[in-house]
């Protein structure tokens, strides 16, 4: 799951070498926003500790 915006922002990398710039800002856009949703999702979990 975590990978998904690692591969928005290769691929945005790869636009950006193309020369697209729409398409660059908006898998990099796609990327962040990803990165933010999985954060908070993880962020807000209650950790299950036994000890």
């Amino acid at each position: 799951m975590m990978m998904l915006p690692f591969i928005g922002f290769a691929g945005s990398a790869a636009a950006i070498l193309v020369g697209r710039r729409g398409a660059a800002i908006g898998l990099w856009l796609a990327g962040l926003i990803g990165t933010l949703a999985l954060f908070a999702a993880h962020a807000t979990s209650m950790l299950k500790l036994a000890f």
